[in-house]
């Protein structure tokens, strides 16, 4: 089952000055590297504009830039794309399309398909040579990058949230159903304070039948035996636990999870980008 795009991740940039092409390197290295089914990686570095109309009804975008602040090179910035000042478009010069300009078209031309949520990764340049390879400290930091995104990337996207009704009916999603149950059976096994489903064959492979509820296709299945008439009813969060074969799903709240360490913010003025 081909995944709709559910994280978009541009590196922005112009692989022939140095520095200003870790945003395009990044994505050369996702690309040889992998990404899941659901991330779609674009280089932004010759076609900012058509970048902007790739970004329409994608909920999350992440954009890698180049920038030139003033602070040592290679130090890394994070920004929330949805509060970032944009430029005008109005003279915007094709060759020098930053990642605020992409923005800017993309918020002129999506409208109410613009992405609900955008993050801006920004790695401080050293030099901008043409032709020249990128810098250390920078290529350090765009390993970095690559590896903190995507683990952010990895844990949003093995997150989901479950109904757990009054009469003891767990309710998931179509696409949750489809992606971790494709059998429609399940084991339901409490362990702790959580409850974790594990896949099973189908029905001649033993376990809890996932009922199709509307035509939507989102599925059902009764738990309360197994939770001994004890449940919370509502919205409960969970997450594909990949080593175990399960989603585990919350029986309460979950603590929220703590920002990144070791990345540096950004002070009252974001750093800009460098010019393409």
């Amino acid at each position: 089952m081909n995944d709709p795009t559910r994280v978009l991740i541009v590196g922005c940039g112009n692989l022939l000055r140095g520095d200003d092409a870790v945003g395009p390197v990044l994505v050369r290295h996702l690309w040889d590297r992998g990404v899941p089914h659901a991330v779609r990686c674009a280089d932004g570095g010759t076609g900012g504009m058509d970048v902007g109309f790739q970004m329409r009804g994608v909920p999350h975008v992440i954009i890698v830039d180049a920038c030139r602040s003033g602070s040592e090179p290679g130090a890394i910035f994070r920004l929330d794309g949805r509060d970032a000042e944009t430029p005008p478009l109005a003279g915007v010069n094709l060759h020098a399309f930053r990642w605020d300009h992409a923005l800017a078209f993309a918020r002129w031309a999506l409208k109410d398909e613009y992405p609900p949520r955008i993050d801006v990764w920004l790695i401080e340049a050293e030099q901008f040579e043409p032709g020249a390879p990128l810098s250390p400290s920078v290529e350090a930091a765009m390993f970095k990058v690559a590896d903190l995104l995507m683990k952010e990337v990895e844990a949003e996207l093995n997150r989901v949230t479950v109904q757990l009704n009054d009469g003891g009916y767990l309710v998931l999603s179509a696409q949750t159903a489809q992606r971790y149950f494709p059998g429609d059976t399940l084991l339901a096994m409490p362990q702790g304070a959580e409850l974790w489903l594990l896949p099973t064959r189908g029905p001649g492979g033993g376990g809890l039948l996932l009922k199709q509820r509307n035509p939507a296709g989102d599925r059902s299945v009764l738990v309360r035996e197994v939770l001994h008439d004890q449940w919370p009813c509502g919205e409960l969060p969970a997450f594909w636990d990949a080593d175990r074969g399960a989603l585990r799903v919350a029986l309460r709240a979950a603590p929220q999870t703590a920002p990144a360490s070791g990345t540096p913010t950004p002070g009252t003025a974001a750093p800009r980008a460098a010019a393409s």
